[in-house]
């Protein structure tokens, strides 16, 4: 087939890839120039495993192209995907004027029939505001579909190459065919494509990361317990984990979620909520609780040093708000170094890929060491915000002689806590009792 895919952020860029990996001619489009180019002359603009091997392979192939131009890209193309951005607006609802943007302007340049396939994450009712877009200028055939990604940052290539599910929203039997056709390398295992109206795939992708990040604010509401009743959250976690219709994933406990798709897509459901005049308790409980939490971790520094950070120097290890991806969006790293620096202390960090963002963000408020041991040096004592692997086996020895004190307060609950008695660290985690020297 021969694919269009408007705009190249994270969403857009796996996307065309992928679909070229399966002998697609894939032309991705964005009206920034300068990107572009990098793209172009096969500089990737986002870190994610194992995607640069298939986006330089597709480049090579002449099966995967980048261009400004919206006209020229939509030539012969049979499907179009839509992978803009939609930033949550000051009320939290989602801006919809990229999408309805380029859907304008698609309906000024369309010369025959194309399934337009929204893949952004939206709320309900966009497919038909996208048609409706269209409809303003083009009259002929086309058919507007609501195709959610559900791509984890670090995992999106295996998660769109090996998809669980593809939801599809479409009530036309002909984009029903296009998408059967588009998907069916992805599905040769027997997951389903599953077929369903726009408006029920349009809340599917809300629902989901929705009921996710409830499991993950529920974990955090009962390590507050483990703390506060001495018992052990690892403990809690494997016993209701155990039971299938719980599941063990979603499960950790650690100092709440960030990125870009739990928090905007938890306040666009929200918001849409109210927009009908349902007040959804359990998701506004949900905020709540995050936001909260991602300070929880400070809440324990202030008490170990009875409020008094002025003068403190911190080594921070990890930035990015997961492992494997440099996207620091509503990371808990950004929040902690915005309290402790307000407090007085001062912070080196460490982080493998996403460094770079937030000094573009937040310049240089903090140190930025060349590796994780470096960051150490000098530091009254030791944050862990990140649960990158390399941080989970450290030198301890090393640790001892570049550190001032024995202490590590760890939002990731990446070390034993009995192991950590036996160093001689106080060390503090999260729903778990604290290590002390």
């Amino acid at each position: 087939m021969k694919i269009t895919v408007v705009g190249t952020g994270y969403v857009g860029l796996v996307t065309g890839t992928c679909f070229a990996e399966t002998g697609n001619k894939v032309t991705c489009v964005d009206i920034d120039k300068n990107k572009v180019d990098k793209l172009s002359n096969g500089q990737i603009t986002i870190y994610e495993p194992g995607l640069e091997k298939i986006f330089l392979r597709n480049i090579k192939e002449g099966r995967l192209i980048f261009t400004t131009e919206l006209e020229t890209a939509i030539e012969g193309a049979e499907i179009i995907f839509l992978a803009l951005p939609t930033p949550p607006g000051a009320d939290g609802s989602a801006d919809l004027k990229y999408v309805l943007g380029v859907a304008d302007h698609l309906g000024k340049i369309l010369k025959d029939y194309k399934v337009i396939v929204n893949k952004s994450t939206v709320p309900v009712g966009t497919a038909d505001k996208v048609s409706a877009a269209i409809a303003k200028n083009y009259k002929g055939e086309y058919d507007v579909v609501s195709n959610p990604e559900f791509l984890r940052e670090g995992v999106a290539v295996d998660d769109f190459m090996k998809p669980d599910r593809v939801v599809v929203g479409t009530k036309s039997e002909r984009a029903k065919k296009l998408m059967s056709d588009l998907y069916a390398p992805f599905v040769r295992q027997g997951n389903p494509i599953i077929f369903m109206d726009e408006r029920s795939s349009e809340l599917t992708k809300y629902a989901a990361n929705s009921f996710l990040a409830t499991k993950i604010s529920f974990m955090n509401e009962v390590a507050q317990l483990c703390e506060r009743m001495g018992a052990d959250v690892d403990m809690v976690r494997r016993g209701i984990g155990s039971d299938d219709r719980i599941g063990k994933r979603f499960l950790f406990p650690g100092i709440g979620y960030g990125g870009s798709c739990f928090p905007k897509d938890v306040q666009a459901l929200i918001m849409s909520s109210d927009e009908v005049k349902y007040d959804f308790e359990i998701l506004k409980a949900v905020e709540k609780v995050n936001a909260n939490q991602k300070l929880h971790l400070v809440e324990k520094i202030r008490s170990h040093y009875k409020g008094d950070l002025k003068g403190k120097h911190i080594a921070l290890w990890g930035l990015a708000f997961k492992p494997n991806t440099d996207d620091i969006r509503e990371a808990p790293a950004l929040s902690i170094i915005e309290a402790l620096t307000t407090m007085g202390a001062t912070i080196a960090a460490y982080d493998p890929e996403a460094m770079p963002n937030v000094k573009a963000q937040i310049g240089d408020k903090i140190k930025y060491a060349t590796n994780q041991y470096e960051a150490l040096s000098g530091a009254d004592f030791l944050i862990i915000a990140t649960e990158w692997s390399e941080f989970r086996t450290p030198d301890f020895d090393r640790i001892e002689k570049e550190i001032k004190n024995k202490i590590i307060f760890d939002g990731r609950n990446l070390f034993e806590v009995s192991k950590m008695k036996e160093l001689g660290y106080y060390y503090e985690s999260i729903g778990r009792a604290a290590a002390t020297k």
